[in-house]
């Protein structure tokens, strides 16, 4: 059985991941209440144990509704769900000793939404690992 990842999950303003550091530069972290539509973003913090370096992590990051819909948006003459996936890889550097925990990092900068008002969750899974972070859309 393969160790647990930690996982966190932020929602802010902007953020910017650096990939050769997984650290997050976020501006604007921590809210939870959305005033109106605008921009944000989702910055994931991860600490992968060091026996699952050099493991492709697949991850999918989507928006569902407060009925777990998925999210969508107007995309030409249908609707597309908000998500993204990908892969998230860590090395072992040379010199880190065994046992160690590994930074990888991963934003979603989203562009501003029509959500109506009411309550909504980014679903993060990640390998075998699943974590949500909810916010509100204020009238």
């Amino acid at each position: 059985m393969a160790s647990p990842l930690d996982v966190q999950l932020i929602l802010c303003d902007a953020a910017q991941a650096d990939p050769s550091s997984g650290k997050v530069h976020m501006l604007g972290a921590g809210w939870s209440v959305m005033t109106g539509p605008g921009p944000h973003a989702v910055a994931v913090l991860i600490k992968v144990p060091w026996d699952r370096a050099n493991e492709p992590l697949p991850l999918t990051l989507t928006l569902v509704d407060e009925d777990g819909h998925p999210a969508t948006v107007a995309i030409g003459a249908g609707e597309q769900p908000i998500e993204s996936s990908g892969t998230i890889e860590v090395g072992r550097p040379a010199g880190v000793a065994p046992g160690s925990m590994l930074n990888a990092s991963f934003a979603l900068n989203v562009p501003p939404l029509p959500l109506k008002p009411g309550r909504y969750v980014w679903n993060l899974s990640l390998a075998e690992e699943t974590r949500s972070e909810a916010f509100t859309v204020s009238a």
